[in-house]
């Protein structure tokens, strides 16, 4: 049974950094693109970063240049390095991957359980 696993979230004030770190378990064959989204109270979830095993890399306009995502690949393992954070990027965040494990034909997307973060002084 695949899971992900994530840590690092926690109350932050503006201008402030925060890493937050997830890793994959299970039996896993191959992780694709794995990557971090969140959702605020009373908005829709949105994708923040997104990085390939290849290392290419996806930021929402709202973290570019202030968020940076990386991965681990024989950890099955990604982070999310964010600093100057706003008040704003408050909200939970979820790890994501998509991957094929054992029991499925195919890619699939997996989630983690979320972590808060929030920026409040």
């Amino acid at each position: 049974q695949v899971q992900l696993m994530e840590s690092g979230g926690g109350l932050v004030q503006p201008g402030g950094s925060l890493r937050l770190s997830c890793e994959a378990s299970g039996t896993i064959f191959d992780i694709n693109a794995m990557g971090w989204y969140r959702q605020a109270p009373g908005k829709q979830r949105e994708l923040v970063a997104q990085i390939t095993t290849g290392g290419a890399t996806n930021y929402a306009d709202s973290v570019k240049g202030r968020f940076t995502i990386s991965r681990t690949n024989a950890k099955k393992t990604v982070y999310l390095q964010m600093s100057s954070l706003k008040p704003e990027d408050t909200a939970v965040y979820f790890c994501n991957a998509n991957l094929w494990a054992r029991g499925t034909s195919s890619y699939t997307d997996y989630w983690g359980q979320g972590t808060q973060v929030t920026v409040s002084s």
